[in-house]
């Protein structure tokens, strides 16, 4: 345990606002003293945010799990390799999973669910998915475009750093960063996720990742797009061959990165989301992944590390509900949202892919840790709605939708899986 006299220092430092050393977060984070940590994560969440706790409607859509990647950690990927003379397709033997547990959507699928959950009130959707070997930017920037055409107020959050240095490989001629950016922006993309950051080690990547974009390359492109004025998310994929002073060194990283980007740059990281491992399916099944303990300490020590990074999420579908819940009082001020479906990850290995928290189960997790609760488009701006609109506060616009009948959210994400499966067959 750190010596109460070396807590009321590192307390002191918190309270005025400085930032702690690599060492002193260590040694924070190391600490069995698990309150003391939640306590100095919670100074710097209330001096943010007071007892509010954001969550959003939205939607996550998976085009693909074909992926030309191997990552170690990854349970999602199904390779894509010829198979024969003309034939290109997922390898079974590659996978722990059948070939028709592959899928590619068009962009009219795509657009579709986008659609739906817009109906409904959603004013995010989420897109990410495997690098895929063989759709041509065209499909992204196209996708974007009929999103937008079809919800021209919905935020498209899209696309990993990995999958943006993908683009620019594929692009015929190839495209810089940032003409890739620019591209995807002025197609309608609103923001780009964190995914794809894992730890920036060169031990851990050369380990669990090494075929993947190292933290330099992920760095460049969340560095242009800031630049560019495009806000976007990071994360820490945590609890698998990483150590505790590897995680604090990359929540160093991202700090560092944020405060050039306060200093000298159109847009920033809004939220850090710490990723709890899950090991089940992936090369790394045999380790345990993160107790309970670790993710509550991890959420609370990116919160300490990171004071100028505004928002820490508990993303749910990793750290489940309740944990979440707890980390409201422990530096997590955000929930992510009602998402509906998720593909990368399944808290129980063999889940199903419709994953959804309602609006009124999100609040109530909320209120019952006292907090208040706020819905947020993907900005953090305040979204104000009655029964029947919505809109951005301060927007004079409305976006109409149709309040979901009890039922119909599970029976469509239901049927959209089924739907999904059968068109892989074909």
């Amino acid at each position: 345990m750190i010596a109460s006299s070396a807590n009321l220092e590192l307390r002191a430092k918190i309270v005025a606002g400085e930032q702690l050393s690599a060492e002193e977060g260590l040694a924070l984070y190391e600490s069995p003293d698990l309150h003391t940590l939640g306590e100095f994560a919670n100074i710097i969440r209330e001096r943010l945010h007071g007892r509010k706790a954001y969550f959003n409607i939205n939607r996550h859509i998976n085009y693909t799990n074909f992926c030309v990647l191997r990552c170690k950690f990854c349970s999602f990927y199904r390779p894509y390799v010829k198979t024969g003379e003309g034939d290109e397709s997922a390898a079974p033997e590659e996978s722990s999973l059948a070939a028709s547990d592959t899928y590619e959507l068009s962009v009219f699928e795509i657009v579709e669910r986008a659609k739906v959950a817009y109906a409904r009130g959603a004013t995010e959707v989420h897109i990410v998915g495997g690098l895929h070997p063989k759709l041509p930017f065209t499909y992204y920037t196209h996708m974007c475009k009929a999103i937008r055409e079809a919800c021209p107020y919905m935020h498209i959050k899209a696309f990993t750093a990995i999958e943006i240095i993908h683009f620019s490989r594929i692009a015929k001629p190839r495209l810089s960063i940032a003409q890739v950016l620019s591209q995807l922006r002025d197609a309608g993309l609103g923001s780009l996720p964190g995914g794809g950051a894992e730890i920036f080690d060169d031990r851990v990547h050369e380990e669990a990742f090494m075929n993947k974009v190292g933290e330099e390359e992920w760095f460049e492109v969340h560095r242009t797009a800031h630049k560019l004025g495009i806000f976007t998310n990071a994360t820490m994929l945590y609890g698998h061959i990483e150590t505790p002073a590897e995680r604090i060194a990359h929540l160093v990283k991202l700090r560092e990165h944020q405060e050039e980007s306060l200093r000298s740059r159109m847009a920033h990281f809004n939220c850090v989301i710490p990723l709890s491992f899950i090991p089940d399916g992936s090369d790394l099944s045999h380790l345990p992944g993160p107790d309970g303990l670790t993710d509550l300490k991890t959420l609370a020590i990116s919160r300490v590390m990171c004071p100028n990074i505004p928002h820490i999420k508990a993303f749910w579908i990793m750290q489940t509900p309740k944990l979440a819940q707890v980390s409201l009082s422990y530096g997590v001020d955000d929930f992510d949202g009602t998402v509906v479906y998720y593909d990368i990850t399944k808290r129980e290995g063999a889940g199903t892919t419709h994953q959804e928290l309602t609006v009124d189960r999100l609040k109530r997790l909320m209120v019952e840790a006292d907090c208040t609760p706020v819905e947020r488009d993907t900005l953090y701006r305040r979204i104000v709605r009655d029964e029947k609109s919505w809109h951005v506060e301060g927007e004079s616009w409305l976006v109409p939708f149709e309040a979901m009948p009890a039922g119909d959210a599970s029976d469509a994400a239901t049927q959209e899986t089924v739907q999904l499966r059968i068109a892989s067959n074909d």
